[in-house]
């Protein structure tokens, strides 16, 4: 989505007291996936979803994280259709992925309760269970008719798994004080945000430096390591129709500094480890 403004605030920092708090013990390994993504192609996102996630397990990746709405498409007024309950036939694919390539996944979609419409994420553990749904809260107003329902602050969890304790947010979630902080009282060793970074064309590749000053701010404050996964696309409909979706996926360390950001405006699947140390690109 685009930036609402110049830069990240980085005030209300969550004190840890050291990098040896975190509950890793082992080193984990994290692929960000950022993949193409098509409105309305169910069938062609998943593809393209399974392809990277049989890359990241290539290089033998704990878990895969992958971007916002990225089956069918932020802000597209097809997902009233398109989507369905979770669980349900697209989270039960997602699981049986999961168990194929033996990975966990991080991943946003949409989600229909009833006539409600969420924009959510999950994470789905190598078994196919479903470890922790998010649902967006800061669902910015006037973008699709009819809108997104919001999910609520005191549903932000933080949950343990076989890679630590992990947190979820989605894309503009984080610019909120609250919800960052939400997040950071559970103590997380891992912040993963599904990002669909939207804007106009002529807008890129400036734009991901703003992305990035996000998912710095987000680390910074939480103490932990952030994934934020962006989708590469074009928003079909609504207000934003045409806006790009640049990809820059932006890896972060607990100190809030930037250790890698991915290519502009094309997929790529890059895999870092994180240990009690930090965070650094892992060897293909």
């Amino acid at each position: 989505m685009a930036c609402l403004c110049a830069c990240a605030t980085t005030t209300g920092p969550h004190t840890r007291s050291s990098a040896a708090s975190s509950s890793l013990d082992r080193p984990v390994r994290v692929a960000v996936c950022q993949t193409l993504c098509i409105d309305s192609d169910v069938e062609g996102n998943l593809r393209r979803v399974e392809y990277a996630l049989a890359e990241a397990a290539r290089q033998d990746a704990d878990i895969a994280c992958f971007a916002e709405t990225c089956l069918i498409g932020w802000i597209n007024p097809d997902a009233h259709r398109l989507a369905g309950p979770i669980p349900g036939p697209l989270s039960h694919r997602l699981a049986a992925l999961a168990r194929e390539h033996d990975i966990m996944i991080s991943i946003g979609v949409s989600e229909l309760e009833g006539a409600d419409l969420y924009d959510s994420a999950l994470l789905v553990g190598r078994n196919g269970e479903i470890l922790l749904k998010h649902r967006k809260i800061n669902t910015l107003a006037g973008l699709i008719e009819p809108p997104y329902a919001s999910g609520q602050v005191e549903d932000i969890r933080v949950v343990d798994t076989p890679i630590g304790r992990v947190g979820m947010l989605i894309c503009a979630d984080t610019f909120i004080d609250s919800h960052i902080e939400a997040v950071a009282a559970q103590r997380p060793d891992l912040v993963l945000v599904p990002y669909g970074w939207a804007a106009d064309p002529d807008a890129w590749p400036g734009h991901g430096e703003s992305l990035a000053a996000w998912v710095r701010s987000v680390a910074g404050r939480t103490q932990c390591p952030v994934f934020g996964t962006d989708v590469v696309g074009s928003v079909s409909q609504g207000p934003w129709k045409g806006k790009i979706y640049g990809g820059q996926s932006v890896v972060a360390d607990g100190q809030g500094r930037v250790v890698e950001v991915l290519r502009d405006r094309d997929p790529q699947v890059r895999v870092f480890e994180v240990t009690r140390e930090g965070v650094a690109g892992a060897a293909d």
